[in-house]
């Protein structure tokens, strides 16, 4: 089964108008844009189009019409106008996504837990237009997946609500943590902290041109011309490309995360297991192997799900000392399954129902064995029957 993919190049950086104006240019219906927008219930804004050339390039520039000046909004305040907004489910899923790690970057900086955040640029109306507008294309244009080539900065200084700040200002900074970055030496704000929370938040990968079939693409343009390249970014559509597997199950895609460690404890080894683990991993395990100098050594490996990749490679950093961690992308084939709680004389245990195999959660099943005083296997066998039966 194919899915729609979206990948951004932001080569020349990105924010929210560019974003937008890149996602039009491809396709998405400004109509469907703006009747999504119209959902949010607020007035004072209009959105429209112009087509630019940037160095040679067609592109599109999104304009936002939102004479609003320094209306500084509460992530709080946002999260609840886009709560009760009439607009399709995950348009709204992907833009409270977005203001949320605005929120916690912006929290960072100040020094305050989100939900005290006081936003200045990114509450104005014309970047909320921007978030939930880029929101809106990507269901216009059907996209599921999104990813990301590594984004660009700029160098210098900028002018923004708190006087002169470094570039790129330290919201962008906490935005683009775990993600690739390329500096510019270009004395202007390239990415924004709009732009670096839709990368952040919508992005599942970094990285290459994913396998894809391309259905077409566009080009979304800054506001003004660079001296060396082209203001735009770039966004390629099309469909992933099938893995070739003939399983009626469906795929999904996973990053697998791995470093080879010749100078940690087996303790140590276990402890990042279980920590690995908890901070979501889909599962992790040591293979020992031969190194350099015929040293014994193990590598850790991990799968993750494309939105946790980047936390948890630093994770591994941390956990093991490691000065680096290999990534690549994988596709595996999953059965369908459900979870049903059931009641075994009194203690509930967890099973796991799909077409090809029931399980009950064993340290459930241990400890209601404990308590009951049967043998595991017995509590398993009667939890499993009871699945079955509903």
């Amino acid at each position: 089964m194919t899915h729609r993919v979206a990948w951004f190049h932001p080569f020349s950086g990105i924010a929210g108008d560019m974003t937008l104006g890149a996602l039009l240019d491809a396709g998405a219906d400004l109509d469907f844009v703006v009747t999504t927008l119209n959902g949010l219930n607020i007035d004072g804004w209009a959105l429209s189009t112009e087509l630019v050339d940037r160095k040679g390039i067609h592109a599109t520039r999104a304009i936002v019409d939102a004479p609003e000046q320094h209306h500084h909004r509460h992530w709080t305040d946002i999260r609840t106008l886009l709560e009760q907004a009439d607009i399709p489910e995950r348009v709204k899923t992907r833009s409270l996504t977005v203001f949320e790690v605005l929120a916690i970057a912006e929290g960072k900086v100040h020094g305050v837990s989100p939900e005290q955040v006081h936003f200045h640029e990114v509450g104005a109306l014309d970047a909320i237009v921007d978030i939930v507008g880029s929101c809106a294309a990507l269901e216009s244009l059907g996209i599921e997946q999104i990813a990301s080539a590594p984004v660009a900065v700029g160098i210098g200084t900028i002018s923004a609500a708190h006087g002169t700040l470094p570039n790129p200002p330290p919201a962008v900074v906490n935005l683009l943590e775990s993600v690739p970055t390329i500096g510019v030496d270009v004395n202007l704000e390239l990415t924004t902290p709009t732009g670096a929370a839709l990368i952040k938040g919508l992005a599942e990968s970094i990285g290459p041109l994913p396998d894809m079939t391309i259905t077409g693409s566009g080009y979304g343009a800054g506001t003004r011309d660079l001296p060396d390249r082209a203001n735009v970014t770039q966004v390629i559509v099309g469909t992933a490309t099938p893995t070739g597997s003939t399983s009626d199950h469906p795929t999904e895609t996973i990053i697998e995360l791995a470093t080879n460690l010749d100078d940690i404890t087996g303790e140590q080894l276990g402890h990042s297991i279980t920590e690995l683990m908890e901070a979501g991993a889909l599962d992790a395990w040591v293979t020992p192997i031969v190194m350099k100098k015929n040293r014994p050594a193990h590598t850790l490996s991990v799968l993750s799900a494309p939105s946790h990749a980047a936390e948890l490679a630093v994770l591994v950093m941390s956990l093991t000392g490691s000065l680096g961690v290999r990534t690549r992308q994988l596709e595996r084939v999953v059965v369908q399954r459900r979870t049903v709680t059931v009641d075994v004389d009194g203690h509930d245990i967890d099973v796991k129902i799909s077409d090809v195999r029931v399980k009950a959660e064993f340290d459930q099943v241990t400890v209601v064995a404990k308590a009951l005083g049967l043998p595991t296997q017995e509590v398993a066998a009667r939890a499993e029957a009871l699945a079955q039966d509903l």
